[in-house]
């Protein structure tokens, strides 16, 4: 029987939270013929979570690589993943989340139906009692994949399965270091192997939980990520042409969200709503001015 190999490639920096990973990775429901390995890169300055890993793969049916690879900057973790793969498929997930049991299967099997080069599937948020209701309603927390005409253009770290060895032209690829600390490198690095010709596709049944710490809870937390969100999706646009058309429809777009949020200002979901796609579209035409990103990973403890 030829065995597939999957490499499961997880950034961690300063989570105990990596435990739930591993142990929902070890319920795993896996066919018959893959072979899986569990690559880990701790990001912060000294190997914290050596220890915490290498007790967990004693509970693992599967071997785990450990790397120490500092530090506060999450493009050099994930490229030590990519450095240190060596199987036909790289599995990527963060460090707070847990997978369903046929989560690995169901991405094999789109993968193989849809003769696709990377799959992605839903993160979904797991929101804590205290969670207010606005932010429940909108669940502005979890993330799926989207088409735009038709297409995947793109997809995020989360929740991702992609076709790597010798067979394909993008494992020289890696992602960029400049945006390791703002966040949004693993939307480029997939628009990047779009360009290089790789085919994307979703599954909707392969679920990720993510946790949803109380900081994250707030208007302001949200409407930062919304903001870097949306200059991460400016990547999409290459030369100047595309940067100013694509500038002025969100520029019109965040007007048109702006007026919305006034009309509904009342209204204290409906009015955030709009207030969050408005802070998107801001986003995208700053992406688009290639303004600064500011800094969202590993910031010094205060």
């Amino acid at each position: 029987m030829t065995v597939c190999r999957v490499d499961i490639l997880i950034c961690t920096f300063r989570r105990p939270e990596v435990l739930r990973t591993l142990d929902s990775l070890a319920a795993m429901d896996v066919p018959s013929g893959i072979a899986i390995r569990v690559v880990i890169a701790d990001n912060d300055d000294t190997p914290t979570a050596k220890e915490l890993v290498q007790d967990a793969a004693d509970e693992l049916p599967w071997p785990v690589h450990y790397i120490h690879a500092p530090a506060r900057n999450i493009s050099i973790a994930r490229n030590a993943c990519l450095d240190a793969a060596d199987a036909d498929f790289v599995a990527l997930l963060d460090d707070d989340e847990w997978v369903a049991a046929d989560w690995l299967t169901q991405l094999l099997a789109i993968i193989r139906s849809a003769g696709a080069d990377a799959v992605f599937g839903p993160v979904i948020a797991a929101y804590e009692d205290n969670a207010p209701d606005w932010v429940r309603a909108g669940d502005y927390h979890s993330s799926y994949p989207v088409r735009r005409k038709g297409r995947v253009e793109t997809g995020i770290s989360g929740n991702a399965l992609l076709r790597w060895g010798e067979d394909v032209p993008w494992t020289k690829e890696r992602f960029d270091l400049a945006r390791g600390r703002s966040g949004g490198e693993d939307t480029e690095f997939f628009f990047r192997l779009r360009r290089a010709g790789a085919q994307f596709e979703i599954c909707d049944a392969a679920r990720v939980w993510e946790s949803v710490p109380q900081e994250r809870l707030s208007l302001r937390w949200l409407a930062r990520r919304r903001y870097r969100m949306g200059q991460s999706y400016a990547a999409c646009a290459t030369s100047n042409a595309e940067r100013i058309k694509l500038g002025l429809a969100a520029f019109g777009k965040a007007g048109y969200c702006a007026a919305a949020a006034l009309l509904t200002a009342p209204v204290r979901a409906r009015r955030n709503r709009w207030v969050l796609r408005g802070v998107l579209h801001v986003g995208v035409c700053a992406g688009c001015l290639s303004l600064r990103q500011g800094d969202h990973y590993g910031a010094p403890p205060t």
